[in-house]
């Protein structure tokens, strides 16, 4: 998928160094040098993880870090840009979507730190109640394989489907064994499930707050939500393997997982996730 970019944001005021004697050409060059060394480029998507970021970047600020933020608009550029060395890290996505990432394209990625769980769950313009819906129902579920898991793993906890042993949220629709309600499956795009909710003939969509706050939407609003966390997909700030150890993802974590990003996790978003750290 092509990468397309909103922008990179500076979040953070370069720190202005105190201009102490010589102003010669080599003075100058030592400090653009070390001002780069401090810069530490974070690709993300969307609120709230983006908003995650510019919190972490005052904390970063702190200890002389420039955190600076390049927001795109899908779900994969922001794993080419660290791929590619285009970008530090991200903030962006699970494991187990990471995971898929790396397999498809062989690349090396890794979960640094479990920074939230998004609270997640199915939608109903149509029903109530669990008990209301009625045989036959579309339902919209992720097509990438990770969140499609999840989904029907939800609805198995609701007792709405059976999913075949051992499979748990690595379960695909070829492995639902029981379907009592006679569900229409309807895959789509993440990124398009908010769209999917408005559609005449369906009548449960699975989705994320961020997307389907679009929507105005939100989980207090969700027929059901996940009751059992499992923290493989909580959002995750996302490095290489070769820059994992370095200083300045080092750096990063620790702001990330500050008391400053803790509280904003907590007084500002409090009904949509939960802190993972």
């Amino acid at each position: 998928m092509k990468k397309i970019y909103i922008g990179a944001l500076s979040l953070v005021a370069v720190l202005t160094l105190a201009a102490c004697g010589s102003s010669n050409g080599e003075t100058k060059s030592s400090s653009s040098a070390d001002k780069t060394d401090k810069v530490i480029k974070v690709a993300s998507q969307a609120p709230p993880m983006t908003d995650v970021v510019k919190v972490a970047a005052e904390v970063a600020k702190e200890d002389g870090w420039e955190v600076e933020l390049v927001q795109v608009n899908d779900n994969v550029a922001y794993n080419d840009m660290v791929s590619s060395k285009e970008a530090d890290a991200s903030f962006a996505q699970h494991k187990p979507f990471m995971e898929k990432y790396n397999s498809e394209k062989g690349t090396d990625l890794v979960a640094i730190q479990p920074i939230y769980d998004a609270k997640v769950g199915f939608y109903s313009k149509d029903y109530k109640t669990v008990e209301e819906i009625p045989a036959g129902t579309k339902v919209a579920i992720p097509n990438d394989v990770s969140n499609e898991g999840r989904a029907l793993a939800i609805l198995e906890e609701q007792g709405l489907i059976k999913l075949k042993d051992g499979v748990g949220v690595n379960g695909t629709v070829k492995d639902v064994v029981e379907n009592p309600k006679n569900f229409e499956w309807l895959q789509v795009d993440l990124l398009n499930l908010a769209e999917a909710y408005s559609e005449p003939n369906v009548s449960l969509v699975y989705n994320y707050p961020t997307y389907i706050a679009k929507i105005g939407l939100k989980p207090a609003d969700a027929l059901f939500l996940e009751q059992t966390i499992d923290q493989r997909f909580s959002i995750q700030l996302v490095a290489r393997e070769d820059n994992k150890d370095s200083e300045k993802i080092q750096a990063l974590k620790k702001a990330m997982t500050s008391d400053k990003v803790r509280s904003f996790l907590e007084n500002d978003h409090s009904d949509t996730l939960v802190p993972a750290f």
